[in-house]
């Protein structure tokens, strides 16, 4: 059969491929999606939680471009709650347990209802270059089945199943994903193209039947009590809502939303005992893996070895959708043999008569180090060639998502002949992200972290609309109605912080009284309302209180007024930084740059730079075995360059 055409090819249905396959296709080109199984679309192999430290910044920024993420979340979640709610604006963030059938579900649904978009169930075998003459480039994929679909771009978002392995005690066997087959043709293909592949591992924990557990010895945590929405648009009206499972204990009543409880439990020395005794027979620690797992996310036996003096650790009951019965025990991610398995987690308080449903398990892979991919996440190797997720050798949901929508935006504007994005570090944790990935050898699955952020209170949770909806509408992915609301919040908010800027509170016996009794402190003299408001003890709330705030004033644009008067002095240094360093970022460097041939480099600095390959001054001055003489090196020859022009 003659070759089927389309301009962007995706191949995973994996949180990479759903976003890239949507922003292809919401941008206009034509766009298919290849998938070995339509029935695991979306699906969370893992937790089927959603958000938490920069994570769920990355939700944010995924849905202020135009993504489907938050949405899908706020549609499915059967708890959702605010961390770190003690602490800085900064590293507040959401967290949300999906219901990990109707979540895949729905992004199916919505891929399904998708223009431009088509979806297939096929097994890709390998990918080949095809140049014709007097034609453009192309990539052809060759399925299983010896069809061959063609494209100009290509994003390959395989997450785990590129020459999977399964691991579980002395037994191991090919597979994605439990229950899955590995894509193992996938892996010589893009050998043959000229990429070197690592390896990489990660795991999970076991699942236990809901009915085994005595959730009156574990510690219950209730989801939110007021309304919350990963998505800028709010809670959605028509939430995927199904009746509670009698199996659990009835969810809190909620004034907004029914949610399911989490539960904490905690290991105990005997379960520590269990796993030092059986350590000979744990992959880990036996030689039968030999690839690096997340260091963030230890298994239970690595917990214990490492943290030996630790008698206990804790850990999470957590529901996986309204109707299973099976509960995700967070924290115990093991690939011990089965037996140990049913004894350890027995040894656990809560869960002696615990049934497991699913064994817990490890997974190596394969991925593509990154040196060999640009910021674009088009690959440096094949033009046109994209990669997103774990073959980028990242691990999480979210970092996978976020990387998908990029790939996908850039992928779409190469057929249209457009200038690819690139976020910047200051501008999102995706560039944060995408700027790691690409300046950095991993040694082990990359985990985004609000500590990996320079500029971090300026990449808060809560304005991700007013620094990213503007770029999705340019890219086409954000219409004009909800860009334009954006900017309506923008110009309230600097028009409310100029008007407490005017206000002034005179510093009268009954305005003491007030302040004193809302516990605003001593007023001695005249201060302006938004002086008062940088007080560490004051709010928006407590202006309303006094009668110098705005009560039309909507609520997203109050927090965001009282963030930007508390934190005004650090958020203005930040931006000074940033204005700093924006003459490396701004300096592009040509990819066809001869190192080499630069006098005044040291080999460290000219293999890092050959290696990866930077494409501004700012990623080059970000790489290891690069110092700012080689920068400066760099910027003379930027310099003569531009004079010979």
């Amino acid at each position: 059969m003659d070759p089927v055409h389309y301009d962007v090819i995706v191949i995973g249905a994996g949180h990479a491929g759903c976003e890239a396959a949507l922003a292809a296709a919401r941008i206009g080109v034509r766009t298919l999606l290849l998938t070995m199984n339509l029935d695991t679309v979306a699906l969370m192999p893992c937790n089927p939680s959603i958000g938490g430290p920069a994570k769920g910044h990355l939700v944010r920024e995924i849905d202020a471009l135009g993504g489907e993420m938050g949405r899908i979340t706020d549609q499915t979640f059967i708890q959702i709650r605010q961390l770190n709610t003690a602490k800085g604006p900064a590293v507040q963030a959401l967290r949300a347990q999906a219901d990990k059938r109707l979540y895949g579900l729905a992004m199916k649904r919505t891929l399904e209802h998708t223009a431009n978009l088509d979806l297939r169930q096929a097994m890709v075998e390998r990918i080949e270059r095809v140049q014709e003459e007097g034609a453009p480039p192309h990539l052809d994929l060759v399925t299983n089945t010896g069809r061959v679909y063609r494209s100009r771009a290509l994003i390959v978002t395989t997450g785990t199943s590129l020459a999977g392995r399964i691991i579980m005690g002395d037994v191991a066997y090919e597979g994605g994903r439990t229950g899955e087959a590995a894509a193992k043709g996938l892996s010589g293909s893009l050998r043959a193209l000229g990429f070197e592949l690592g390896r990489l591992k990660t795991g999970t924990p076991p699942r236990i039947d809901a009915r085994s557990i005595d959730f009156a010895r574990a510690e219950r945590q209730e989801g939110s009590a007021i309304p919350l929405s990963f998505s800028f648009d709010g809670p959605p009206e028509q939430p995927y809502l199904l009746p509670p499972n009698p199996v659990y204990p009835p969810p809190a009543a909620t004034a907004w939303r029914p949610q399911m409880a989490c539960y904490l439990v905690a290991s105990t020395p005997q379960t520590h005992d269990i796993i030092r005794a059986n350590l000979h027979r744990a992959p880990m620690f036996n030689g039968t893996i030999e690839s690096r797992g997340p260091r963030y996310c230890p298994s239970i036996e690595d917990k214990v070895v490492r943290f030996a003096e630790k008698t206990s650790h804790g850990l999470f009951l957590e529901p996986e959708g309204w109707e299973t019965n099976e509960v995700y025990l967070q924290g115990a991610n093991t690939s011990l043999p089965e037996d140990v398995q049913w004894a350890m987690v027995r040894s656990i308080p809560g869960l002696e008569r615990a049934e497991i449903m699913r064994l817990g398990y490890a997974i190596e892979y394969d991925y593509v180090p990154t040196h060999q991919t640009g910021a674009t996440l088009e690959s440096r190797l094949v033009p046109g060639l994209f990669l997103a997720g774990q073959i980028n050798g990242t691990t999480g949901y979210e970092e996978a998502a976020g990387q998908g929508l990029i790939a996908g935006i850039n992928a779409a504007r190469l057929i249209r002949g457009e200038l690819p994005l690139i976020l910047r570090r200051d501008q999102a944790y995706l560039g944060v992200m995408i700027d790691d990935l690409v300046t950095h050898d991993l040694t082990e699955p990359y985990r985004l972290f609000t500590s990996r952020a320079e500029y971090r209170l300026l990449l808060r949770q809560d304005n991700a609309d007013l620094r990213l909806t503007a770029i999705g509408h340019a890219v086409g992915l954000v219409g004009g109605e909800r860009a334009a609301a954006v900017e309506a919040k923008r110009s309230a908010i600097d028009a409310e912080l100029a008007r407490l800027g005017r206000t002034h509170l005179s510093a009268s016996d009954d305005l003491r009284r007030r302040a004193a009794d809302l516990g605003l402190g001593d007023l001695s003299r005249s201060v302006s309302a938004q002086e008062l408001l940088r007080r560490p003890e004051a709010s928006y709330a407590a202006l309303l209180a006094l009668g110098v705030g705005d009560p039309a004033l909507a609520a997203a644009v109050a927090e965001e007024v009282e963030i930007e008067a508390k934190y005004a002095g650090y958020i203005v240094k930040q931006r000074r930084e940033v204005d700093r360093v924006a003459r490396l970022e701004d300096r592009r460097l040509p990819g066809d740059i001869d190192y080499a041939a630069i006098g005044g480099f040291r080999r460290e600095a000219v293999e890092h730079l050959s290696r990866f390959r930077p494409a501004t001054l700012g990623q080059a001055a970000r790489l290891a075995g690069v110092t700012p003489a080689d920068v400066a090196v760099l910027m003379v020859q930027l310099e003569r360059a531009a004079a010979a022009r």
